[in-house]
């Protein structure tokens, strides 16, 4: 299966990418991770990327979609992969597809995780951690057994700075102003399989598994 996972921030694109690429045996292409990889590993367009991340700007499509083809050329990926993290604007979803094309890998499917803003920011302003072991809590769905404190070791734990209900709003704007219109991109080629995230984690990857498993 050669497909993309999409979906608002905090709705579970990773965990789900994981579980499906452990499942089906297939690497799991995180382009954030193989972005970093690319930069610390010096290859060419690594390099590219790197001159852009050290002066504090955006990284370029065309050097992203480079990167994602230097991932593939590692050649683990002819039985199959998954995409987490691009594309996520409509030029980003044309320049990949006509690397694929020339690849001849073209996707069989695009999953979309879908869950109302309002579940998402309760999920990520929730989030907590201890900054000292990097053991991760929630306020509601994982508590510690003392409050605010780390079960393992005490430390009092923490927010992350990107987890505040403004960054997080502004985050969820951004992706409906911008990744959001990926997905029309992809409906008009019969690829994308919709799935409701707001359940548990066990229940969106039985949620994924089925919808993956239409013909």
């Amino acid at each position: 299966m050669r497909m993309i996972i999409v979906g608002a921030p905090g709705v579970g694109k990773g965990t789900q990418a994981k579980r499906i690429a452990a499942d089906m045996k297939i690497p799991h292409i995180a382009t954030g991770d193989i972005l970093r990889d690319a930069i610390r590993q010096g290859t060419p367009v690594g390099l590219k990327a790197k001159a852009f991340v050290e002066s504090g700007g955006l990284v370029p499509d065309e050097v992203v979609v480079g990167i994602i083809e230097e991932r593939f050329a590692r050649g683990d990926t002819s039985g199959g992969w998954i995409l987490d993290g691009f594309p996520r604007t409509s030029p980003q979803a044309q320049s990949l597809e006509t690397l694929l094309t020339r690849l001849s890998q073209p996707i069989q499917a695009v999953v979309l995780l879908e869950c109302p803003d309002s579940a998402i920011l309760e999920r990520i302003t929730g989030r907590r951690s201890c900054p000292k072991c990097g053991a991760p809590y929630h306020v509601r769905y994982q508590k510690p057994r003392k409050e605010g404190v780390c079960d393992q070791d005490g430390t009092a734990l923490v927010q992350r700075e990107d987890d505040t209900e403004a960054k997080v709003a502004r985050r969820l704007q951004k992706y409906h102003a911008e990744t959001a219109a990926v997905v029309p991109f992809y409906e008009k080629k019969g690829l994308v399989r919709r799935v409701d995230a707001s359940k548990s984690p066990d229940e969106v990857y039985r949620a994924v598994s089925a919808v993956l498993s239409r013909p």
